[in-house]
């Protein structure tokens, strides 16, 4: 599989992009972009769910490389949209259901088995969205934990309550592994550089919420159309 760079992102879409990566990270980003997912009729803006999820790989990457695994591939997806995003039909997918729209009517959409559309925007943004249940699931445990909860058995029980059942034994093995080496509590809250350990717990307060609505937006609406299994 192809990895690219955070950084190969097109400027358009990444407005100050070079500084913010400079920076040091800040959930805060995160919180923002979420807050700006959602179009007054609920539609999800394509482009503010690649910002969020832009924040949340810095995040897992700001953790060292216990979460390559998923902070890879997540890079891969975020580029295969943003490239959908600046392409010729870039208008089809300033929002994910006028991306699922586009795609179904066009049959740009490999429904049954993987065939000439493996990469479609569909397949790819299913796949961030299966990732995004597993980091909400792990963020809302952190913010309700106490320094004795360990974060270990926090993300593992979040991880097979989402990503596991999507993912191959050798994958299954190789998370579990990286969960067993996770830092504490203290350490999540302070790479995301908010505050104290109250200041974190309120800022997640108020992100979860918007990052779970976004996400039973677009579960509903994969639902809807039968595309939860894609291959």
């Amino acid at each position: 599989m192809r990895w690219n760079s955070l950084a190969a992102l097109p400027q358009n879409i990444m407005a100050g992009s070079v500084a913010l990566d400079e920076q040091k990270f800040c959930f805060q980003e995160v919180l923002d972009t979420f807050k700006l997912c959602l179009s007054e009729n609920k539609e999800v803006f394509t482009e503010h769910y690649v910002a969020g999820w832009r924040g949340l790989v810095k995040f897992l990457n700001s953790l060292g490389s216990i979460f390559g695994f998923i902070s890879k591939d997540a890079v891969n997806k975020i580029q295969i949209l943003v490239n959908y995003l600046n392409g010729k039909n870039g208008s089809q997918y300033v929002t994910i259901q006028s991306m699922v729209k586009y795609e179904l009517e066009n049959e740009l959409v490999d429904l049954t088995k993987r065939a000439s559309h493996p990469e479609s925007g569909c397949r790819t943004l299913l796949r961030l969205h299966r990732a995004l249940r597993w980091l909400e699931l792990f963020l809302e445990r952190l913010r309700t934990s106490t320094e004795d909860n360990k974060t270990s058995v926090m993300c593992a029980e979040a991880y097979n309550e989402s990503l596991a059942q999507h993912h191959p034994w050798v994958v299954r093995k190789a998370a579990g592994m990286a969960f067993c080496v996770l830092p504490g509590r203290s350490a999540f809250f302070e790479v995301m550089n908010v505050g104290t350990s109250e200041q974190v717990v309120a800022m997640l307060g108020e992100a979860l919420p918007l990052i779970s609505e976004v996400y039973q937006i677009t579960e509903e609406l994969y639902a809807q159309h039968n595309l939860l299994d894609l291959p």
